[in-house]
């Protein structure tokens, strides 16, 4: 299925920032691609548009799958899944780059290659911002590549190092490599897992029986029946054999920085992050919210269904009641009819609806989990009205976004964000609503548990799509004329 046959993405769906991937791997158990279908399907919301799966059996070798659309769609058929034997099995699922064009099935991970010590398939969470850089390079010095994604570089790397085997050819291709990554990675006995030295991205480690289990949350080991052992480190690989597991960190420490936007909207609300509820942060960060930015109102109501954890604990510290205002259709994904111009003017109507009994005459909180390019917010704010509500006020459980993210998350062009151009009264005028307001990015990170705020000097975590600070310089875009902020 090539790119232009897709399903559309949904209104709703495109004013949201997007986790461009997820990935599983595991080791040591029988059938292991049936665990890694589950894990996957707890990641699903990581990434909708693709999945792969790579598998090996001693007797069968090395054997693949990859699909575009759901995992339920495509990893549920036992005689599909029988293809894929053995006790060792990696997965991704993708969500491309906004906009990208001409994609097809063989961009779509995990990535397979064939080396002089054996086979080796790669799975890579993030974005590399020197790809074009080493693929210019490597193409000149005769790397032919088969897909467009920036993981290809990976593989190539690890083709063209010198080093004695797989797991020392990965470290070696990985200090080339700029940006962010987490990796899940396999061999014919290995399963291996690498993190930046940043750590901007996250990768935990499971215990499944007598195997193990890589994941990007700790909801997809849930899901296997896993027990959740320790986040793989900043800078750390791991290398995992029957006979146990091997730490390194080849890389060069630096301080982490965890991707913030992890905590308030990518992440799912079941998982754990940093030894943190990510439903718990969530809610503490509609405390912060409400502290910061009372207002006198009826309901606080949650756009469903990132919003909600937030809703909450604005709820609690206001004294507000809580109250679903909006009803998301829980049925109305990517796979919905080819939209005609009528439809598309439906937009949000089509996946959330206003309980107007309850709406009407009454001032209303809404709670969302940001604001991109604030097409959704005005649609919503116009629901709200038609059904009849006295008053609209927005509260925004992030900082203003204004500046794109480079390290795996699909972000519109800076011009193409609301808060890049306008001022946060400029945003309250353009959405037509009572009130707008931010949590600030000190009561953000005292919601994650930094109780003095975000020090300048030394955030905690990776902020640059609020900030502007970049922990990586994104060279590849700087070459392509993006300008970093200036120095204040």
């Amino acid at each position: 299925m090539s790119r232009q046959q897709m399903p559309p993405a949904h209104p709703f769906d495109d004013d949201k920032l997007h986790e461009e991937c997820g990935v599983f791997g595991v080791i040591g158990t029988a059938e292991a691609a049936n665990f890694v279908a589950l894990g996957l399907h707890a990641l699903q919301h990581r990434g909708q548009e693709a999945g792969g799966i790579v598998a090996h059996d001693p007797d069968a070798g090395f054997n693949s799958v990859r699909r575009f659309g759901y995992v339920r769609d495509n990893f549920t058929s036992q005689s599909l899944m029988k293809t894929l034997p053995g006790p060792l099995s990696i997965g991704h699922v993708r969500y491309s780059t906004a906009g990208a064009k001409g994609s097809v099935i063989r961009d779509v991970q995990p990535f397979f290659g064939e080396f002089a010590m054996g086979g080796a398939a790669i799975a890579h969470n993030g974005n590399i911002t020197n790809a074009n850089a080493l693929r210019r390079e490597l193409i000149e010095r005769g790397s032919i590549f088969q897909s467009s994604s920036d993981s290809e570089c990976i593989i190539h790397l690890m083709a063209r190092s010198l080093q004695r085997n797989i797991p020392e050819r990965m470290e070696d291709a990985l200090r080339r490599v700029e940006g962010a990554f987490s990796v899940v990675a396999m061999t014919r006995t290995k399963l291996i897992g690498v993190r930046d030295p940043l750590g901007v991205r996250p990768l935990v480690l499971g215990r499944i029986g007598g195997g193990w289990a890589l994941s990007s949350e700790t909801c997809a080991l849930d899901i296997i029946g896993a027990d959740f052992v320790r986040e793989i480190e900043p800078g750390e690989m791991v290398v995992i054999t029957q006979n146990g597991i091997e730490s390194h960190f080849p890389f060069r420490q630096r301080s982490p920085r965890f991707c913030i936007f992890e905590h308030v909207y990518f992440s799912r609300p079941d998982s754990i992050i940093g030894g943190r509820s990510v439903y718990e942060t969530r809610r503490q960060i509609g405390v912060e919210l409400a502290k910061e930015n009372p207002v006198e109102a009826d309901l606080v109501c949650p756009v469903p269904d990132s919003g909600t954890p937030a809703a909450i604990g604005y709820s609690q510290q206001s004294g507000i009641p809580y109250a679903m205002g909006i009803i998301r259709n829980q049925y109305m994904g990517r796979t919905f009819i080819e939209p005609t111009e009528q439809i598309r003017n439906m937009g949000v109507r089509l996946k959330l609806n206003v309980n107007r009994a309850l709406i009407k005459g009454k001032r209303v909180i809404l709670v969302d989990d940001s604001v991109v390019r604030g097409t959704t917010s005005r649609k919503i704010k116009e629901m709200i009205l038609d059904a009849g509500a006295a008053e609209v006020h927005f509260r925004i459980a992030s900082p203003p976004t204004a500046w794109p993210c480079f390290y795996g998350v699909d972000t519109p062009q800076r011009e193409k964000l609301l808060a890049a151009t306008m001022t946060e009264e400029e945003m309250r005028h353009h959405l037509s609503v009572d009130s707008l307001k931010f949590i600030s990015l000190d009561g953000l990170y005292r919601a994650v548990g930094e109780t003095k705020g975000r020090s300048s000097k030394c955030p905690q975590y990776c902020d640059a799509c609020f900030s502007g600070e970049y922990p990586v310089a994104p060279s590849d875009m700087i070459t392509n004329g993006f300008e970093l902020k200036a120095a204040e």
